[in-house]
């Protein structure tokens, strides 16, 4: 949740265009990193996933995300389908993470969503810190694109992701997105 008095919109000359934006795949990204051992950090990814963005006439947006987990890539075929395999993510049963904010936000220079992940069967709450980056006309393409970073962290067993293993595998997994929407026509 944001209150409009926090900060005003990257684009307060141009309020975002009401409906639905489109995710611009080719410049996003969900990454997360998760810390081995204790002493260094894994880092990787998901290569496919989509998001929800609709903009209201109030100027609320919306916010919503799946991930596909069967995407996993750390850049290790073996460790990564080891994760996938039913004692960590369990891809077969598991297919997706979901996130949808608890309620519509108003976009500000830096804004908290506050929502919900499902994994499994497993909700809980999540924190998304956002940065907004503004919106950008991409003349060439004849469209208007906007983009956020945003970081949180979640606990991996919280959600059935593997067994407690202190000081070989870390609980908290950090998220991090970069999204680049394209405005609706």
């Amino acid at each position: 949740m944001t209150s409009t008095s926090e900060s005003t919109t990257a684009s307060a000359t141009r309020p975002l265009a009401v409906g639905a934006w489109a995710l611009d795949t080719n410049h996003s990204s969900v990454a997360f990193t998760i810390r081995h051992l204790g002493i260094s950090k894994v880092r990787g990814g998901f290569t496919r996933f989509e998001t929800e963005f609709v903009v209201d006439e109030s100027g609320a947006a919306t916010i919503g995300a799946t991930i596909h987990l069967d995407s996993f890539d750390t850049g290790n075929p073996d460790r990564d389908n080891h994760i996938r395999a039913a004692d960590f993510l369990d891809v077969a049963n598991r297919p997706t993470l979901t996130f949808r904010a608890t309620e519509p936000v108003l976009v500000a220079e830096t804004f908290v969503v506050e929502g919900e992940a499902t994994l499994g069967g497993i909700t809980k709450p999540v924190t998304l810190e956002v940065e907004w980056g503004g919106v950008q006309d991409v003349p060439a393409a004849g469209e208007r694109h906007a983009g956020f970073s945003a970081t949180g962290t979640i606990k991996r067993t919280d959600f059935g992701v593997g067994v407690p293993l202190p000081g070989m595998l870390g609980d908290a997994v950090k998220v991090e997105l970069e999204i680049q929407l394209v405005e609706p026509k």
